[in-house]
């Protein structure tokens, strides 16, 4: 993967060759030095002579301790993965563009924000996005009932700003404090290291803030026809901030200019068994033939009160906000036009973060928000290493200064022009770095209260998801039920049970079809046992069908 000065994985948005980077400085080469043959070498730089035998004493006889050029290839080999994202293993991701509109709907984007890739038309912000999968793991098939992710890395003149969303627009949880029991849940069993929906529905059983969310993922809304068309969304709350240091509260969401589609269960099961990695073969080739994929970034805005005219909160990351009251507004458009050169380079060691946002840009109250900040960073540092932002991939395309310093990793330090070498602190008036002057006022909201471990007043669990399955097509909501159904025939029956009076208290039609799904199928297995009769009759199959053999 190339490299250049201000960390450009892919080089200008006109395919020009980027400029070589600071390791050439770092080592006394200059382009020009490099080899420009195809000689494989060692990662010293020798030339490998022989990479088709190991050093032995004969033909046959035992290997030797010095064998270097193996033991660097073999011991390279054991460490070539880092660890697997714990959610989101599973991605795709390319390179891409963002026009600004320089308005929000037929307003100057200037009167409720100041963060400069917006301000302008026509002004141009290169990113790299990545989707994903959230529950399953890395090679897991693509059309599995998930969330996917969609998140979005704009290289700014400002610095790096992160939109690390989903295709859908609210929920499970609304505390972060719940995060990690959510997704214990969705998890393979810790014994059987299997998907129970028993576990799943005992946990959403005691949740019912989740049944907005529910209702979309067992719906075909659960599963993406592919990654060009699906939606996205922040999910979260977030903040815009003006020149005047005032702040209104926002919500994005991507478009896609494609249209949407979604898979209905046996659709999906369908082309699970021709290709499981669909999504990605079809997002890569649509970009390698010149249809690049385009979405439109609208965002929805709202004072920042706490609107007692709503029968929700606005922080809710569980609601959507009603788009007569709040309108969508477009801001913007992203276009993808450049596959990653390199998947482990740049699709599985790009690192986001909710915390990283650039002037006029802002943090809500929101509190699953308030946890993603300190998680997102926090995992990149265990999974990439300390000094993943000086990767290409992460490395904003600006001039970064900065006092932190070593750890695993570093290959160079991120200095200023003419800075004192000696100095890797501030304040200090032996020409260290300086803090720069702030041109525009901070966003100080005032908030009082007591501190206190609450949910939040106005929580209305089921009205949007009682709204949601009424606005469903038929076959949308017949996909649902049976879905539903499926997942939920090997639960307990008192799992069943609080299950259907969490669906009745969204629509009485809702609850009513799932405990007649649920009597229809007759399925009330014991706890710890298969799920279904599906899984079961899978397990049987393979044995019945396969054709015996002779050992050798």
């Amino acid at each position: 993967m190339e490299n250049n000065t201000n960390g450009n994985p892919s080089g200008n948005q006109n395919g020009n060759q980027p400029t070589p980077g600071p390791e050439f400085g770092a080592t006394g080469l200059q382009p020009q030095d490099q080899p420009t043959d195809q000689t494989l070498t060692t990662r010293q730089g020798h030339p490998l002579y022989n990479n088709q035998n190991v050093r032995t004493v004969g033909s046959r006889g035992p290997t030797t301790l010095e064998n270097y050029p193996f033991l660097e290839k073999i011991s390279h080999f054991d460490r070539e993965r880092i660890p697997e994202r714990v959610v989101h293993a599973r991605g795709a991701g390319a390179h891409g563009v963002f026009e600004a509109y320089g308005t929000v709907g037929d307003e100057p984007v200037s009167k409720y924000t100041r963060a400069k890739l917006f301000q302008e038309k026509g002004k141009q912000t290169p990113v790299f996005v990545r989707f994903s999968t959230v529950i399953h793991g890395g090679h897991s098939p693509e059309t599995l009932r998930d969330p996917r992710g969609f998140a979005v890395k704009f290289y700014t003149e400002d610095g790096n700003w992160d939109l690390v969303g989903n295709n859908l627009k609210v929920f499970f949880i609304r505390d972060a404090m719940k995060f990690p029991d959510l997704v214990h849940a969705f998890k393979p069993d810790p014994l059987t290291n299997r998907q129970d929906g028993g576990r799943i529905f005992d946990f959403i059983s005691n949740t019912p803030e989740a049944m907005h969310m529910i209702t979309f993922l067992f719906s075909p809304w659960g599963i993406p026809a592919n990654y060009r068309q699906m939606q996205g969304s922040g999910v979260n709350t977030y903040k815009w901030v003006n020149d005047k240091g005032e702040g209104v509260l926002v919500k994005y969401h991507w478009e896609p200019l494609q249209g949407i589609k979604n898979l209905a269960q046996p659709e999906a099961e369908q082309i699970q068994a021709k290709n499981f990695n669909h999504a990605t073969q079809d997002l890569y080739d649509a970009i390698e033939a010149g249809n690049y994929p385009q979405w439109e970034l609208l965002v929805q805005i709202m004072s920042d009160d706490e609107h007692p005219e709503l029968d929700f909160d606005p922080l809710d990351d569980t609601k959507l906000w009603p788009t007569d009251q709040f309108p969508w507004m477009p801001v913007g458009k992203m276009t993808l036009n450049k596959n990653p050169e390199n998947y482990f380079h740049e699709v599985e060691q790009v690192a986001f973060g909710t915390g990283v946002l650039v002037d006029g840009l802002d943090f809500s109250d929101d509190k699953m928000l308030q946890g993603r900040t300190f998680s997102y960073s926090d995992t990149q540092r265990y999974r990439v290493g300390t000094n993943y932002l000086q990767l290409p991939i992460n490395a904003p395309k600006k001039h970064v200064a900065t006092n932190q310093r070593d750890g695993q990793m570093q290959y160079r330090v991120d200095t200023a022009p003419g800075q004192n070498p000696h100095v890797n602190y501030e304040p200090s008036s032996l020409n260290g770095l300086k803090q720069p002057e702030r041109k525009a006022p901070d966003h100080t909201p005032y908030i009082a209260g007591n501190l206190v471990r609450q949910p939040i007043d106005r929580t209305n669990n089921f009205s949007q998801a009682g709204e949601r399955y009424r606005l469903f097509e038929d076959w949308e909501r017949d996909d649902l039920i049976n879905n539903l159904v499926d997942a939920l025939s090997g639960a307990e029956q008192h799992i069943q049970d609080k299950m259907v009076e969490l669906f009745s208290q969204c629509d009485e039609d809702y609850g009513r079809r799932v405990r007649e799904g649920l009597q229809q199928a007759g399925d009330r297995q014991k706890h710890g046992q298969v799920n279904n009769e599906a899984n079961q009759e899978a397990v049987q199959k393979a044995e019945e069908m396969a054709h015996p053999a002779q050992p050798y």
